[in-house]
């Protein structure tokens, strides 16, 4: 079956009938990083969609590809030392890929946004909040002085910080860790973007202020039927945010599928580690989390095994002979792993 009739098949309707493709589709993804050392598989064949106005979380340990993966969609790779050397990412129709750097500009920013790690190294130091919204009002829009004012002080009031006035005059040092994520999250929208990439957007801030800044983004982009694409290590927003969850490994996609999905019934021993070593609430009485021992490969020398396989508890000889390759389970539900079918009387083996 050709690409062009998968893609067909995955059309969604709207309510008026019209048939719509993807907003975006990234197709066999591969970014690498060339150093002394060799070089870095960062990202190695990742594949996956996202469909207007819907959240997509992409979960995975440090080091695994998911930030990558962002500013590779984002054109913002360092060259040297890295570079995106094949794959196809598609936007709104338009091969990002193999667009000039005038015209990738026009899209950055203005259809796709970008809320970094940290608010405090990704804001100007030594511009004010006024300025910083301005200036991307300014370059995307083209609109007055005082239509800038307007727009940033009804951002400001949008994201939940009071005073807006006041506020656009003062500094990022000026405000607290929570309020810059604001500032951060009102200049991703400040143009109407169709799409928004979050790169761990809470951290380094308290358990309460994750929460205020999760559920703003969540009412947000519901409200304004923007297309969210969250990156994180923390299960629990893909249980309560996402729509649709892929789970990276050593630059590849080892499991995708909904988010009820991947989190009640996961198919790979990567993500039912990863589910098994963090507290829930649905957790029984007394039992025991279950760390991931060892380490992420180096990813300048992977072989021809599974890359989990010297982590795994449930690897067989075909893991260290053969890259499984990400295959359908059930509706729609897939994983990289020889064993797929067999997790769940893995799981009740190893209790």
């Amino acid at each position: 079956m050709s690409a062009k009739i998968k893609r067909q098949m995955l059309f969604i309707f709207c309510g008026g009938g019209k048939i719509l493709d993807s907003l975006l589709e990234i197709d066999n993804l591969r970014t690498q990083f060339f150093t002394s050392g060799g070089t870095v598989m960062a990202v190695d064949g990742v594949s996956y969609d996202v469909q207007e106005g819907e959240t997509v979380a992409v979960v995975g340990e440090s080091g695994c590809g998911k930030s990558v993966t962002a500013l590779s969609i984002m054109r913002l790779i360092p060259d040297p030392p890295g570079k995106t050397v094949g794959g196809r990412i598609r936007f709104m129709g338009k091969d990002l890929l193999s667009l000039d750097d005038e015209s990738m500009r026009q899209i950055r920013g203005r259809n796709i946004a970008m809320v970094f790690q940290e608010p405090m190294t990704s804001l100007n130091p030594v511009l004010t909040i006024g300025r910083q919204i301005s200036e991307t009002l300014e370059t995307h829009l083209g609109i007055s002085e005082e239509e800038q004012q307007k727009r940033a002080e009804e951002l400001l009031d949008m994201v939940g910080i009071a005073d807006g006035k006041r506020r656009l005059k003062q500094y990022p040092h000026h405000l607290s860790g929570g309020m810059r994520q604001r500032v951060m999250i009102a200049l991703a929208l400040a143009c109407e973007p169709k799409l928004i990439i979050a790169d761990e957007p809470t951290t380094a801030l308290d358990v309460t202020i994750q929460a205020q800044i999760l559920e703003l983004m969540k009412d947000l982009t519901h409200r304004l039927g923007v297309a969210l694409i969250v990156i994180t290590h923390n299960l629990g927003v893909v249980a309560r945010y996402a729509n649709k969850v892929n789970v990276m490994y050593a630059g590849k996609i080892v499991e995708k599928g909904t988010a009820h999905q991947v989190y009640y019934n996961p198919r790979h021993p990567y993500t039912l580690g990863l589910l098994s070593s963090v507290p829930r609430m649905d957790q029984a009485r007394g039992q025991k989390l279950v760390p991931i021992f060892g380490q992420p490969p180096d990813l300048t020398r992977l072989g021809v095994e599974c890359a989990f396989r010297p982590r795994c508890r449930f690897a067989i000889d075909r893991c260290s002979r053969e890259i499984p390759p990400l295959e359908n389970f059930a509706d729609g539900q897939q994983a990289a792993c020889w064993r797929m079918h067999e997790i769940d009387d893995l799981k009740k083996e190893t209790l």
